[in-house]
């Protein structure tokens, strides 16, 4: 009994020395990671570059200096806010030669609508020519039937003719009956020497619009002619400007130095 006591006994002392041995280890642990843990990382030190300094010697500076640097430091720094006046003048004629370009542009544009409406009026104009002349022929057709109608009833109105129109009517009054044609062919007459008046006023109406339109023809054809032979002149004008434009432009070779 004394043995299997003593036994626990020393087996409860090694038990309670082993777990105060590991707590200990356990403790010196995490206090080993808080230290670890509080450690900050070194600061980067900043070394300065050593600076040089030039030396006193005024004649040696003098001498590195070139003539581009001194001209460059001499010259006078022009604001960013002006402009260069050569520049400026550059681009002034370049808008002016541009804003010339397109007021020919404009120019030729306008010239061109009024040479299509030039031609629709020529061809409106020649069309109502045409068609007047062929209603001329038309009146004077006419004229030229209602002319041989009369004619052909001042004959007949002739009192012999009329007798020989009525000798074959059996009648006891025969005057009767040659007053009544004659009264006939000339009620006849009178109706064509309307028609007729009616187309000597027409014809003469369509002679003076055949007239007016003829002139107003005339009048466009030259008109366009013009146009032509305007903007002919014009382009070579324009093309004579830009070549002697072009050959003051381009620079006059410079002699060459004798060797």
């Amino acid at each position: 009994m004394a043995k299997h006591s003593i036994r626990r006994l020393l087996t409860a002392v090694l038990a309670i020395v082993f777990v105060a041995g590991f707590l200990l280890v356990d403790s010196n642990a995490q206090k080993r990671r808080r230290r670890t843990g509080r450690r900050r990382p070194a600061a980067p030190r900043i070394t300065n570059p050593t600076i040089y300094q030039p030396t006193d010697n005024t004649n040696s500076s003098d001498t590195s200096t070139t003539p581009e640097t001194n001209s460059a430091e001499t010259q006078p720094v022009r604001p960013a806010g002006d402009q260069d006046p050569e520049a400026m003048k550059k681009t002034i004629r370049t808008l002016s030669t541009q804003v010339d370009k397109l007021n020919d542009k404009l120019t030729q544009m306008e010239e061109a609508q009024r040479s299509m409406v030039d031609l629709e009026r020529l061809s409106r104009a020649e069309a109502r020519s045409t068609a007047l002349r062929a209603e001329l022929r038309d009146v004077q057709a006419k004229e030229s039937d209602l002319e041989a109608k009369a004619e052909e009833i001042d004959y007949a109105l002739k009192p012999e003719n009329i007798e020989r129109a009525t000798a074959g009517y059996g009648t006891t009054h025969p005057e009767d009956v040659r007053e009544q044609r004659r009264r006939q062919l000339d009620s006849e007459k009178q109706r064509i020497r309307k028609q007729l008046d009616q187309l000597a006023a027409s014809h003469m109406h369509l002679e003076e619009a055949i007239a007016t339109s003829d002139a107003e023809v005339e009048r466009l054809r030259k008109k366009l002619d013009a146009a032509d032979e305007a903007a002919i002149q014009n382009a070579k004008t324009k093309a004579q400007s830009e070549g002697s434009t072009t050959s003051a432009s381009k620079p006059s070779p410079t002699p060459t130095p004798p060797q």
